[in-house]
């Protein structure tokens, strides 16, 4: 099994982190200020290049005034519909 940080599961992840954040009206600049972490730490985070951790996690959410249940709910979705895309996509391709 690859490392999460190579999954596509784990692009998902870093998309939804990224909305999470501008839903919360929060620049990258902003949300590092409250993380107490440099922007760039935000733009790798977004862009999948580092793993956060269960607590990092947290942080995140708490700092976008969400919680870690109501990112976990919004990830599943967004995984379901992922993988329905895939399917469909497959299924094109088939066809052509």
């Amino acid at each position: 099994m690859p490392k999460s940080i190579h999954r596509a599961e784990y692009l998902v992840l870093c998309e939804l982190l990224r909305d999470v954040r501008l839903q919360a009206g929060l620049t990258q600049v902003a949300l590092a200020k409250k993380l107490k972490r440099p922007q760039t730490f935000v733009s790798t985070v977004e862009r999948g290049l580092v793993r956060q951790d269960f607590l990092q996690l947290r942080d995140w959410c708490v700092r976008c005034g969400t919680d870690l249940q109501a990112l976990s709910a919004e990830f599943e979705v967004r995984l379901k519909e992922a993988k329905k895309g895939a399917r469909r996509a497959k299924a094109a391709a088939v066809r052509e």
